[in-house]
């Protein structure tokens, strides 16, 4: 196979959610690749440093925007932007999203409870991970497909696929301070679903619209959840985050040109049983 088929040279990618643990992974897993990055998410000073530096390290051009993937105008301003700087748009990684975040930890063993859960934070979580995913295919995907082609890679999750092990929460001595809730498991849910529906009503435009499940990544959790999970793991052990960029080029590359609707899993195996 010629290592052409996984090449990204002259392509502009956009990266949302682009500072976080796995999105600064993609965005170097591009530029790597030969792309142009767009490296966008929350604080634009932060966005931009990110961007020198991948511009320095992989000597592509990249820059940083600040977005609020929420707000439909930030998108298409956004989008505007990246066109006008770049002159067109390849890829798109819809990696922007939240967990489960509680302000008072003291309270999260009884609000991270379904029976107790907040409403706004419910809603937190759709706005984010569901509204920001369709907000930014809306505005971006939309100038691939006038284009004729692209490549959309939503990142979804296991728990998208899977219900969460609540035990893998439980401390050694019985005790449990915080429940994986509904919330991230439903939002993935309706990004595998989104990404299949933009598959198909854009398919004939060029664009294709795949999802990344990741499993769980090492980042500083307590260890008996670290050994609770690696022991539920066949390959015995948490992502690392850089386990996810040989996926993220083979989706946004022609080494996956006929591949669309898919939801690519990569867990170490944990869903297999």
């Amino acid at each position: 196979m010629s290592d052409a088929l996984f090449s990204l040279s002259g392509r502009v990618a956009v990266v949302t959610g682009a500072t976080g643990l796995l999105g600064k992974q993609h965005c170097r897993a591009l530029a790597g690749a030969g792309a142009g990055v767009v490296a966008a998410d929350l604080d634009e000073d932060t966005c931009r440093r990110f961007a020198e530096e991948l511009e320095s390290e992989y000597h592509v051009p990249c820059t940083g925007y600040a977005v609020d993937i929420t707000q439909r105008e930030e998108t298409v301003r956004l989008n505007r932007a990246i066109l006008k700087k770049f002159g067109r748009v390849d890829v798109l990684i819809n990696n922007a999203a939240i967990n489960d975040m509680f302000e008072n930890p003291a309270a999260a063993a009884e609000q991270s409870r379904f029976e107790e859960f907040p409403l706004s934070l419910w809603q937190r979580s759709l706005d984010v991970n569901v509204t920001g995913t369709f907000l930014c295919c809306q505005a971006i995907g939309s100038s691939m497909a006038r284009a004729g082609s692209g490549s959309i890679i939503n990142i979804a999750s296991t728990y998208g696929i899977v219900a969460p092990d609540q035990s893998l929460y439980r401390k050694p001595d019985g005790t449990q301070d915080f429940h994986k809730s509904a919330a991230y498991p439903v939002t993935k849910g309706a990004v595998l679903s989104l990404t299949r529906f933009l598959a198909a009503y854009w398919g004939k435009a060029g664009v294709r619209v795949n999802s990344l499940s990741p499993g769980g990544v090492e980042n500083s959790q307590e260890g008996y959840f670290l050994e609770r999970y690696s022991e539920r793991t066949p390959l015995g052990r948490m992502a690392q985050p850089t386990d996810y960029q040989g996926a993220v080029i083979y989706l946004a590359s022609d080494a996956s040109l006929y591949m669309t609707g898919a939801n690519l899993v990569v867990d170490g195996g944990w869903t297999i049983w």
